[in-house]
């Protein structure tokens, strides 16, 4: 646990907040924490800058983006952008009829409410793919697959049976 002098000049452990600070101050920053440290000293000998380079704000934006891009989360950030743009990106009309469903290895995956509108999507969906990457590039979207309604299935429920089924009784 990182140790700090305390009032009495007698170092001691670090509180939890202050170890969390001297992390986040070091994701942020770039700069390993024991160094930052000795650079302070440095700055207290040769005295302080208090308008030198670095020690402007920086806004939250900024640092939440940071954060994204160190982390890579700036992928799945715009991935969720697009799901929630959808409505911007496609049309008002195409989006009543046509909902992006998931998005796995640059792939998104459209849900459409009925074959027509699937076979309509598929001949726009070059114009699609353009409007994605101009808006949402970091989403790395490859390809759209657009499906249809899914047909019921007989094959399963209280009254299916095994094997090839019913046929002609009539004999």
């Amino acid at each position: 646990m990182p140790e700090r002098t305390g009032a009495s000049g007698a170092p001691g452990p670090l509180d939890e907040a202050s170890s969390v600070y001297l992390r986040m101050k070091e994701l942020f920053t770039g700069t390993p924490s024991r160094r930052r440290r000795a650079t302070v000293r440095q700055d207290e000998v040769g005295g302080s800058k208090p308008f030198g380079s670095g020690r402007d704000p920086r806004g939250l934006g900024d640092v939440v983006d940071a954060l994204a891009a160190q982390l890579g989360w700036t992928s799945a950030l715009a991935q969720s952008d697009l799901l929630e743009g959808w409505r911007e990106l496609a049309g008002e009309e195409t989006a009543r009829h046509a909902i992006p469903d998931a998005i796995s290895d640059g792939v998104l995956v459209v849900r459409c409410e009925s074959t027509a509108w699937a076979t309509q999507l598929r001949m726009m969906r070059q114009e699609l793919l353009v409007r994605i990457g101009e808006r949402f590039p970091e989403a790395d979207i490859q390809s759209i697959r657009f499906q249809g309604p899914d047909a019921p299935s007989w094959k399963r429920g209280p009254r299916s049976i095994p094997g090839r089924g019913p046929r002609d009784t009539y004999g």
